[in-house]
């Protein structure tokens, strides 16, 4: 094989591992050094807010546990295959660093999901959640929950009386809470739309 190739496949591949150890280490730092459902202040729009949850990006859920973590398993794995072809075939770097970004987090929450509940104790308000003996954890295998830290409260307000419905309710942009894993998913998609039409077009043919 053309070792052209190989030396471009290891830097995505390292590129990949980078990013997938940052999301990692924030939250084992979060797990192991915040109670549930604790929260740092750091500016009055940023918080570190410890959650966890059993759904996709920034919480949300409409897929039983054990299919969205096959489905992620599915997913990382047909990223790898497509990955390697679009490498091999020379594509533009700006389409594989993006490619590349959404499988480190795909990969990154599927993490959480395989080896969180089987490595770490439940998360409680109470106490910080540590690490215990393989297997003895809090779930089992694909059962793990996504560890979310990031908030964003941006603006902090409350409705009009006169809006409807919702008049004089509290008011929250930007509401979710979510992980390293979950920007990198969603900055490269945002990226992928604006900067690789040409990709998608040849995708559609």
């Amino acid at each position: 094989m053309n070792s052209k190739f190989i030396k471009q496949g290891a830097a995505y591949a390292l590129f990949i591992l980078v990013l997938l150890f940052i999301d990692q280490a924030i939250k084992i730092w979060v797990k192991t050094n915040m109670c549930l459902h604790e929260s740092i202040h750091v500016t009055d729009w940023f918080y570190l807010s410890f959650i966890e949850n059993n759904g996709m990006a920034y919480g949300m859920t409409f897929i039983p546990k054990y299919a969205l973590s096959i489905f992620r398993l599915i997913a990382c794995g047909f990223l790898v295959w497509y990955i390697w072809k679009q490498i091999k075939a020379g594509a533009r770097k700006v389409w594989i660093i993006l490619l590349s970004m959404v499988l480190a987090g795909a990969a990154g929450n599927l993490i959480d999901c395989m080896f969180y509940g089987l490595i770490f104790s439940g998360s409680s308000s109470n106490y910080t959640s540590f690490l215990v003996d393989f297997g003895t954890g809090y779930a089992p295998f694909l059962q793990g929950r996504v560890v979310d830290m990031f908030y964003f409260p941006l603006i902090v307000t409350t409705y009009p009386d006169w809006f409807p419905v919702w008049g004089g309710q509290p008011f929250i942009f930007f509401s979710p809470i979510f992980n390293f894993a979950d920007a990198c998913i969603s900055v490269s998609v945002v990226a992928l739309m604006i900067f690789c039409r040409k990709e998608f077009a040849l995708l559609n043919k």
